[in-house]
């Protein structure tokens, strides 16, 4: 199995590039994030790798960063979500993003991505979201799902599950501002990690919106 190629960019296609490791020109499928990383032809790259054999192929699919893998690993768990769509969903949005789109439930955005219609969305948000409790999103200071999900069988305190419906409130006004639900979502907790968990909904709001302005 191959986990990881380093060598130079013979060429890039629309889906594609090829990797010259000592002469062999391997064909490795990416997500447009990666290709438009890779440079031109020539230029010294690195890609971790995920291969993937099947009865009629062998396919290499490459990523810039582990993190662009981890999360094609765990997208591809969920039913309907192949290599293809896999690398789809991570060209129209960077894995930092991800967890925030999944936590947030913003299942719009992930139809932004070719082949992901809003049953597929709504399946990757519901297969994915309590797999993502530790990963942290991007932008908030390692504030992850877990601490604005109470705990199943009522182990939430009622501060916490307080806590909790003050962010959504937050964010749902945000959205009605215009704002991404990911965006607002990532926003938030943002401001919670600073402020912390007691934050009022009238300072949480002002507050996520000079976050927002930032961006």
């Amino acid at each position: 199995m191959i986990a990881r190629l380093k060598g130079l960019v013979d060429s890039v296609d629309e889906d594609f590039a090829v990797i010259d490791v000592g002469g062999v020109g391997y064909l490795v499928h990416a997500s447009a994030r990666t290709l438009r990383r890779l440079g031109a032809a020539g230029t010294g790259v690195a890609l971790e790798i995920e291969t993937r054999i099947r009865e009629d192929a062998f396919e290499l699919f490459g990523f810039i960063d582990r993190g662009e893998r981890d999360w094609f690993r765990l997208l591809t768990t969920v039913q309907g979500v192949g290599a293809r769509v896999g690398l789809a969903i991570l060209s129209v949005i960077e894995p930092g993003q991800l967890t925030a789109v999944i936590a947030s439930k913003d299942q719009k955005t992930l139809t932004a991505a070719d082949g992901v219609g809003p049953k597929l969305a709504a399946r990757i948000v519901n297969e994915l979201s309590g797999k993502v409790g530790s990963l942290s999103l991007g932008g908030t200071g390692g504030v992850t799902v877990a601490d604005v999900s109470p705990a199943k069988g009522g182990a939430a305190t009622d501060a916490a599950a307080a806590a909790g419906r003050v962010a959504e409130d937050a964010v749902s006004a945000l959205v009605n501002l215009g704002y991404k639900r990911a965006e607002a979502f990532t926003a938030v907790m943002a401001v919670r990690g600073r402020l912390g968990e007691g934050v009022s909904l009238d300072a949480l709001i002002p507050a996520a919106l000079r976050e927002l302005s930032t961006q």
